[in-house]
């Protein structure tokens, strides 16, 4: 059953989902998200019977996760009474650049009050508009439910994609975006990170896709792998200049196309099966 993320995040996947999902490998048995973020992707793909695993090197990503799967009742009730004010965010806006344990409950719900109170999901700058919180309780006991069989990691990716790599692995990655590593301080992506990722996947034993910005730095660091590109609107300058698109890139080490040609000639022996010879 494809499910929404109960949480807005940077860079989020909610509108590439059915183009990302589609291009998936037709087999893997093991799916690893390797910069999980608001888990998108994870929430609307099907749960099946591979084993998921869920990543992110920001550990109030992860221990947010963690809390939603095996405390959300206890995080709900911490939200209940939450303050949609300057004053309280402010109070609490420091965590977003402190190390979290997994397993803090009250940190979870300082740091998704962050994420549901600010501008544009961005966790240090109070957003002033009105948000019912109680809102968001039926999407967290929803995650909790999806979330119940999924590993959560909160781990280097060079290290994940390592521990994790086996030939029915298959990794999806969505990494902070060329150009754009300043948004992800606090967990310390730099430009040197895009090369040290291609060259984690680059001898894998399973499959990878990872999603970027379109643009010629990483066409050539990626140069000789299969990509596919394509537009979609571009929510930040949509404030400004209605009708702006953002150029997106999918990279594989597979053929993008496998699990969609797949499809259509399941579709053609459908209708063969049904209407034979007109």
């Amino acid at each position: 059953m494809t499910t929404n993320s109960f949480m807005s995040w940077i860079g989020g996947k909610k509108s590439s989902r059915d183009i990302i999902i589609p291009r998936f490998p037709l087999y893997y048995e093991k799916y690893i998200e390797v910069f999980g973020g608001g888990g998108w992707i994870l929430f609307a793909k099907p749960p099946g019977n591979d084993h998921e695993i869920f990543n992110d090197a920001n550990s109030n990503i992860s221990n947010l996760f963690y809390c939603v799967r095996e405390h959300s009742d206890e995080l709900i009730e911490k939200l209940r009474y939450v303050l949609n004010c300057r004053e309280d965010f402010d109070r609490i806006k420091h965590i977003i650049s402190e190390k979290a344990e997994i397993g803090d409950v009250q940190r979870a719900a300082n740091f998704y009050q962050l994420i549901r109170y600010s501008y544009a999901s961005s966790c240090d700058s109070f957003g002033g508009k009105p948000h019912s919180m109680w809102s968001n309780f039926p999407l967290i006991e929803q995650a909790s439910r999806r979330l119940q069989k999924v590993v959560i990691e909160n781990k280097d990716f060079e290290k994940l994609i390592s521990a994790q790599d086996s030939e029915v692995s298959f990794f999806y990655c969505d990494p902070p975006y060329f150009s754009t590593e300043g948004y992800y301080e606090n967990v310390g992506f730099t430009t040197a990170d895009h090369e040290r990722l291609r060259d984690s996947l680059k001898n894998i034993s399973g499959k990878f896709l990872v999603s970027y910005n379109d643009c010629p730095e990483i066409r050539e660091l990626y140069g000789g792998y299969e990509m596919y590109s394509y537009e979609r609107l571009n929510n930040i300058r949509q404030r400004f200049d209605g009708g702006s698109m953002f150029g997106e890139l999918l990279i594989a080490n597979y053929d993008l196309n496998e699990r969609l040609n797949t499809n259509q000639q399941i579709s053609l022996f459908e209708m063969e099966e049904n209407y034979g010879d007109i």
